[in-house]
């Protein structure tokens, strides 16, 4: 019965945490689309920061080793990678989440996105303290493929980076329609994070 509880919680703050953003949606609102008494928000989780914490994490935690993985064979390999390759290992991983639930992969760039334009600094600290090991990896395999980029250089054009992920993502089913409208495209998400990753890859690459 608690467990069922908690699923419910946790799938209401999710869906309005995409929809309203973490700042305007209230434990309340959250309590009342999930049918819930706002004693068993502060039984399961504690206080909303928890809440954000934990929903974030139903997908970090599958999410985080998958990416780790490809950054180790990126840092283990003889020869360093290029950035288009780098970037590209994070297709799979983002796709696993479609596993996690239905249009997870979506959800989750969403919801890592609230977290920056929301200026949810918990939540930095939060990834960081569980995945900062899965970070380091990464930048380190963007150094690899680009050794020239100071640790300032890194730091802005990675968070360059998550702002262009996080719009698309964000403007996701607008920019769907368009593409089918004007140019006859039917692009499905795998195929919005392929058309995405060059320029990722390019920008990251720009000369300094």
């Amino acid at each position: 019965m608690r467990q069922g509880t908690k699923s419910k919680i946790l799938d209401a703050a999710e869906r309005l945490f995409a929809e309203r953003g973490f700042a305007d949606t209230s434990l309340r609102l959250i309590t009342s689309h999930a049918e819930v008494n706002l004693a068993s928000v502060n039984y399961h989780f504690g206080s909303k920061k928890e809440l954000i914490q934990a929903v974030l994490m139903r997908y970090l935690e599958q999410f985080m080793p998958l990416v780790d993985q490809a950054m180790l064979q990126h840092l283990e390999a003889a020869d360093a990678p290029n950035l288009k390759q780098v970037f590209s290992s994070f297709l799979n991983p983002l796709l696993e989440m479609n596993k996690v639930k239905k249009h997870g992969t979506a959800m989750f760039l969403l919801l890592l996105g609230r977290g920056y334009t929301d200026s949810q600094g918990h939540l930095r600290r939060f990834i960081t303290h569980h995945f900062g090991e899965v970070l380091s990896h990464f930048q380190q395999a963007v150094r690899r493929a680009y050794p020239e980029l100071s640790d300032s250089d890194i730091f802005w054009r990675l968070h360059f980076t998550l702002g262009t992920v996080v719009f698309t993502m964000a403007s996701s089913t607008a920019l769907k329609e368009i593409a089918s409208a004007d140019f006859n495209e039917d692009i499905n998400t795998e195929a919005l994070i392929k058309k995405v990753i060059p320029y990722l890859a390019a920008g990251v690459g720009a000369p300094i």
